[in-house]
């Protein structure tokens, strides 16, 4: 019995039974990894997913498996982890449990297609999605939190765009700012010198809803009055099984001027965190709001590498840049965009930190965004393969092209002494003859750095 083809005659059913969105996020990269007389294995992703496809799926995946094998099978889904660890994660211990005339105050534009996926907020937009699904039952409340810039309002719009289009459930997103005005507002008397009317407009705004979203949170740490009736409307919410999203630029531990009883609330439910995008996650960002513009055959390679590896921080500074270069060729007549076009059109908008940082800094730096670690790791004494190697490649590229000595390399890679350096210097020599794979990645990094050909 050849469980591949039996896996994916199944997902072939699925992916019939389900919307694109569904499909992607929960079963496209599962893969059924044991089979036997009672039982099917299921490899997934993320914890995450095994909670979710118990409780939500199950029915839907064992009638299909069953239409597929002409058996009945019970399912456990598992993690790489598990598998690593032995030790199977206890998934009910992750997290705890539209009118028309209705203003939910969302934008259309942000869905949960439109989010771009990478390994800085994956987990992030399956718990929205999740939430989404189940609203009031799976994570409440859900709190996302994370700097500016890097998703957390697109995945609030996102999860409510959801539910009202699949559901008649009401759906309010507001910022703080707006909830504190409103609330504020109980206190200016009408001409018959009550507030009866005011009071009784805010409680059926914020809590005659199915699902609360509130943004920026950090704020209502300046407005302390505001902090008790939040506390009210949450309560009344929580009770009623009403849904609550919040976000903030910050984790609840954080939000240090937030009464204690606000603190605890937040974490009740799951708490989820967005990273800065990674390298290949800023390409990809890079490369879709290019083809949403019809760009592609406009923007070289090397502007998109130059984009990605200098706008490191979020996803609205990229939008930035690349909308600025465009303003830029279209200034200078419509020239074409070339690399000296974008360096000049962006040498103030991402100011001068590359250029007063030495160089070693930046190799480092475009090392750790391509392989997904930290800088600081290259600089310490860790010696994990995920990191010795990035370092090895790093010492090889400032010997070969920077041209620095030994000595230096050596104090800016962890301290190491020059036969150390020279050692990865000649491993890596050796590993490029004989491995084009590894040609291939150390050539991508050159690319990033633009000026080390000059």
């Amino acid at each position: 019995m050849d469980i591949n083809n039996i896996w994916k005659s199944f997902l072939e059913k699925m992916q019939d039974s389900l919307t694109p969105v569904l499909y992607d996020m929960w079963f496209s990269e599962t893969k059924l990894i044991e089979l036997n007389q009672e039982f099917a294995k299921v490899l997934v992703p993320m914890p995450l997913h095994k909670k979710h496809l118990k409780e939500n799926y199950i029915e839907l995946i064992e009638k299909t498996f069953s239409d597929v094998t002409g058996s009945i099978f019970k399912f456990e889904f598992v993690t790489e982890d598990d598998l690593n660890d032995d030790n199977i994660i206890d998934i009910d211990e992750i997290g705890v449990p539209g009118n028309a005339i209705f203003q939910s105050n969302l934008d259309p534009k942000y869905t949960f297609e439109s989010f771009i996926p990478g390994t800085s907020n994956k987990f992030a937009k399956a718990a929205a999605l999740a939430v989404a699904e189940q609203p009031g039952s799976m994570y409440n409340p859900l709190f996302i939190y994370g700097k500016s810039g890097l998703g957390k309002t697109h995945l609030m719009h996102a999860i409510g765009n959801y539910i009202k289009d699949n559901s008649r459930k009401k759906v309010l997103y507001v910022t703080t700012d707006t909830f504190v005005n409103d609330f504020l507002k109980i206190y200016r008397k009408n001409e018959s010198d009550t507030n009866f009317e005011t009071i009784d407009d805010f409680k059926n705004k914020y809590r005659n809803v199915d699902v609360l979203m509130i943004d920026d949170i950090q704020y209502l740490e300046i407005a302390q009055k505001t902090q008790q009736e939040f506390f009210n409307t949450f309560n009344d919410l929580y009770t009623n099984n009403k849904q609550i999203i919040i976000a903030s630029d910050r984790s609840p531990d954080d939000l240090k001027k937030l009464e204690e009883r606000l603190r605890t609330r937040f974490v009740w439910g799951l708490i989820v965190d967005i990273l800065p995008p990674d390298y290949q996650l800023r390409m990809d960002i890079i490369d879709k709001k290019i083809d949403s513009n019809n760009l592609n055959t406009f923007f070289p390679q090397d502007v998109k590498e130059y984009i990605a590896n200098n706008c490191t921080t979020d996803i609205r500074k990229l939008e930035g840049a690349i909308t600025r270069i465009i303003a830029y060729s279209t200034i200078m007549n419509g020239s074409d965009i070339t690399l000296d076009l974008a360096m000049d059109a962006l040498k103030d908008y991402i100011g001068v930190k590359l250029i007063a940082k030495n160089k070693i800094e930046q190799v480092q730096n475009v090392i750790a965004n391509n392989y997904n670690i930290k800088a600081e790791d290259l600089r310490s004494k860790k010696k994990s393969n995920d990191i010795a190697i990035p370092r090895q490649i790093g010492m090889y590229i400032c010997r070969v092209y920077l041209k620095e000595s030994l000595p230096k390399i050596g104090a800016e890679f962890g301290g190491k002494d020059h036969t150390t350096v020279m050692h990865a210097v000649n491993k890596i020599k050796a590993e490029i003859e004989k491995n084009d794979q590894l040609s291939v990645e150390i050539n991508k990094i050159i690319k990033q750095l633009p000026w080390i050909n000059q």
